[in-house]
């Protein structure tokens, strides 16, 4: 089974997340300034997590085609069997 680090990745930007979020309540701006930054690395962590849900989705629905193919095919072999055991 192949591992492509997705799990990883997820766990990988969860900490980093609340990294950022620890640093903030740290960080000496204002909170106009710490809205806007929150503001826009919350657009990018929604693009991120839209991305790979994207990602997964086409992953999945690749995994369905391939299963499916392969169950057709095993059903015509079935067939194809019966018929020659059949005469």
């Amino acid at each position: 089974m192949r591992d492509d680090g997705g799990p990883r990745a997820v766990w990988f930007l969860t900490g980093a997340a609340l990294g950022a979020a620890i640093a903030l309540l740290y960080a000496p701006k204002t909170g106009e300034d710490t809205r806007r930054f929150i503001r826009k690395k919350a657009k990018v962590g929604r693009e991120v997590i839209s991305d790979q849900g994207e990602e997964l989705m086409a992953k999945g629905r690749e995994l369905y085609d391939k299963g499916r193919r392969l169950v057709d095919d095993a059903a015509d072999m079935f067939e194809q069997g019966k018929k020659i055991v059949g005469g």
